[in-house]
């Protein structure tokens, strides 16, 4: 028994001894991003820090039913199919900033309703709003790694 003792005493040591993970080393998300259904797109903002790479990437997803009315040549209006897809958007590569922190804002792209949205052709589809279910997903790229992933819930 007294040895089974020692040498977890030694392993915890070791373990205490060795330099752990620097978190500040690699880029994540700094508390809770909040993302919010802003009619045609989703909008999330946050701040990310612990950037070292040369350059970096937020990207957003989510699932959305978007509502579709159709206008006919007269003008005259419909409703239309509604589809649903799913939303994405970016903040494109950026220079990381020198302090190694940047507060961000990222939309979805607005939806393009698929052409059989209308009774026919010469009717011209419009997404009106969008609808969108259940959480956002938040990535964060350094250069082509990922570096952290949130789920937030959509309000």
């Amino acid at each position: 028994m007294k040895r089974y003792i020692g040498a977890a005493v030694l392993a915890l040591g070791l373990a205490a001894a060795m330099p752990g993970t620097a978190w500040a080393q690699s880029g994540h998300f700094v508390g809770t991003p909040t993302c919010k259904d802003t009619g045609l797109s989703l909008t999330c903002t946050g701040k990310v820090a612990g950037l070292g790479s040369t350059t970096f990437e937020i990207v957003v997803t989510a699932d959305g039913v978007a509502s579709v009315e159709c206008h006919n040549p007269a003008g005259q209006v419909a409703p239309g199919q509604s589809f649903e897809f799913d939303a994405t958007g970016t903040t494109g590569t950026l220079k990381t900033p020198r302090n190694g922190q940047y507060r961000f804002s990222v939309s979805t792209d607005a939806p393009t309703p698929p052409a059989d949205s209308c009774p026919n052709r010469k009717w011209t589809a419009v997404v009106t709003d969008v609808m969108f279910s259940g959480d956002a997903t938040l990535q964060l790229f350094e250069g082509e790694t990922l570096s952290d992933t949130v789920t937030v819930p959509i309000g």
